[in-house]
């Protein structure tokens, strides 16, 4: 597994694909385990905040000049094709030299490239144990992009659900494993 910050984020995108993949036709209207979403409404969740990385830190653009060009269905009548473009044109911009160090103008302000890449991915961490809990996939996530969102998660896991980004946290057993702690921090229970 990658030890990078760009090795981790391309190997959260990549486990996500494999998941999307995995979708059946029968499987877009499914529940998720995030209130609310479809299955169709996740994936086009995280292939919408993939969208959003190359206007936001490769062409330094605000959420208010990108307006609402994003707005909509991400995922059209072909969501894994959808996905493989926004997933290639996130890493691509990320992978850009000195985009790590930039700033980048968040809705909840400006905010360091490094930071906003490892927001993202552990996003795509915790969705893609959504996804597959929706479709009856393989939950498993790998040991090394479970540790890296743990540590994410952990300085601020008390205020996630403020923000709608996830539910409440829920208590864990001591002695429970890194995948069950991450999932009970972000309010879902494996």
């Amino acid at each position: 597994m990658p030890e990078t910050l760009l090795g981790q984020h391309a190997a959260a995108l990549r486990l996500f694909g494999e998941r999307v993949r995995e979708v059946a036709e029968d499987h877009w209207g499914a529940p998720t385990p995030c209130a609310e979403w479809t299955v169709r409404d996740l994936v086009g969740h995280v292939t919408g905040e993939q969208l959003w990385i190359p206007p936001l830190l490769a062409e330094g653009r605000t959420v208010a000049d990108v307006g609402d060009a994003l707005s909509g269905d991400p995922l059209g009548t072909d969501p894994v094709a959808a996905w493989d473009r926004a997933a290639a044109a996130a890493l691509e911009a990320f992978a850009e030299p000195g985009a790590l160090e930039r700033t980048v103008a968040l809705s909840y302000g400006p905010t360091r490239g490094s930071a906003y890449c490892s927001e993202l991915t552990t996003d795509c961490v915790v969705h893609t144990w959504d996804l597959a809990r929706a479709i009856g996939a393989d939950e498993r996530l790998p040991d090394a992009l479970v540790e890296f969102a743990l540590k994410e998660v952990m300085p601020y896991a008390d205020t996630l659900a403020d923000g709608g980004m996830f539910a409440p946290p829920l208590e864990f057993p001591a002695g429970a494993n890194a995948q069950t702690r991450l999932l009970a921090l972000v309010g879902r229970r494996g």
